[in-house]
């Protein structure tokens, strides 16, 4: 599906001149919905081909780091070329787009090949003979998968946080410390803790485990923020400080959320007895994207809910403090319930992750 995928993105940016205002919104609103259903039909197999690459917890972990590593890269580049395409004399050009759209289509489609000729699907599942799938027995027994509405949990909440934070930002340094030149700062550094991160993230699984590892993660970043929140007179550079070690301690929980969603498709099989990999991603990756939608205009809401006025040069003490307050103490309450719901929530430990790839082990060399 990467072909039809690729061609559907430059189809997106394809300009038809002499048409009207509503052809072109009608054309941008099928074209854009083309493009989401089939790069759905490529992401979803792609995410759930994890768990038959290795039933290894600790190989699902390089898995998933290096999954994240890739994201990262992949932005650094983008950032980095789009606008020197796109952008005409310090003017978006349509040329520009559809050729930008063209280029990272022909990139894309090298990576989705060379993926496809350089992965191996080790875990070879025996065809099920017995109980035929039912779409709802399994949206049942996903409802009652403990772990699954755990990290479901954990991930939507995280995810409410990020685009809370990445909005709050920008009025944080444009009117709190009044220093629109750090907001590029913060982007690199946010990048640069989780390649920092990346390369501990194995050996620390490995010793205590992803959960353990994780909350360890959240806990940091949630004390950081939280201590911020209490020092409100600190510089720029302090501040940048400061949040450069809370982004690095949720730099684990990014770099191993999938990692826990195969460890969630182990444990779905385990007690249903089938294996559904790609349904099971499918329901994650589908809420995830409902809750992003919903969350979508949550940094606009907090900063009208503070009294910010776009029209004032200078926002009153009142706004200025409750800027402050979104871009620290909120974000570190998050993380402290992300925190909780990962102690007392998510049930697999390292130690139960051990035991749960024995039992499926045993239950497939078996044959049951």
């Amino acid at each position: 599906m990467s072909f039809p995928l690729v061609l559907s993105g430059v189809l997106m940016f394809v300009y038809i001149p002499g048409m009207s205002n509503g052809f072109y919104a009608a054309y941008a609103f099928v074209t854009y919905i083309l493009w989401g259903t089939l790069y759905s039909t490529v992401n979803i197999p792609y995410g759930s081909m994890a768990s038959v690459i290795t039933d290894d917890p600790i190989e699902r972990t390089s898995l998933s780091t290096f999954r994240t590593m890739g994201a990262m890269l992949a932005s650094l580049i983008i950032n980095a070329i789009g606008p020197l395409i796109i952008f005409v004399d310090n003017k978006a050009n349509s040329d520009g787009f559809f050729m930008a759209a063209v280029i990272f289509g022909i990139l894309s489609l090298a990576c989705y090949m060379a993926c496809y000729k350089l992965s191996t699907e080790r875990i070879a599942i025996p065809e099920n003979t017995g109980v035929k799938p039912n779409l709802g027995r399994t949206l049942k027994s996903l409802m009652k998968n403990k772990p699954l509405m755990a990290i479901l949990g954990a991930s939507l909440i995280f995810m409410m946080s990020t685009m809370l934070i990445g909005a709050v930002n920008v009025y944080l340094f444009k009117d709190y410390f009044r220093n629109t030149a750090a907001l590029s700062i913060i982007g690199i550094i946010q990048t640069v803790t989780v390649f920092i991160a990346i390369p501990l993230v194995k050996p620390l699984v490995a010793k205590f485990g992803k959960k353990e590892v994780t909350a360890t993660g959240m806990i940091l970043a949630a004390s950081m923020y939280v201590l911020l929140f209490f020092f409100p007179d600190l510089s720029t550079g302090q501040f940048i400080v400061g949040s450069a070690i809370g982004m690095f301690g949720y730099a684990f929980f990014n770099s191993l959320i999938w990692a826990f969603v195969t460890d969630v498709v182990d444990y779905h099989e385990l007690i249903t007895g089938l294996r559904e990999d790609g349904t099971v991603y499918s329901f994650y990756s589908f809420a995830r994207k409902v809750g992003q939608a919903l969350a979508g205009g949550i940094g606009g809401f907090a900063i009208t809910a503070i009294g910010y006025n776009a029209s004032l040069e200078v926002q009153s003490a009142d706004t200025l403090d409750g800027i402050y307050a979104l871009a620290t103490i909120v974000p570190g309450t998050i993380y402290l319930l992300i925190f909780f719901i990962l102690v007392f929530l998510y049930p697999l430990n390292k130690k139960r992750m051990k035991q749960l790839s024995n039992n499926l082990a045993a239950k497939r060399k078996n044959g049951l």
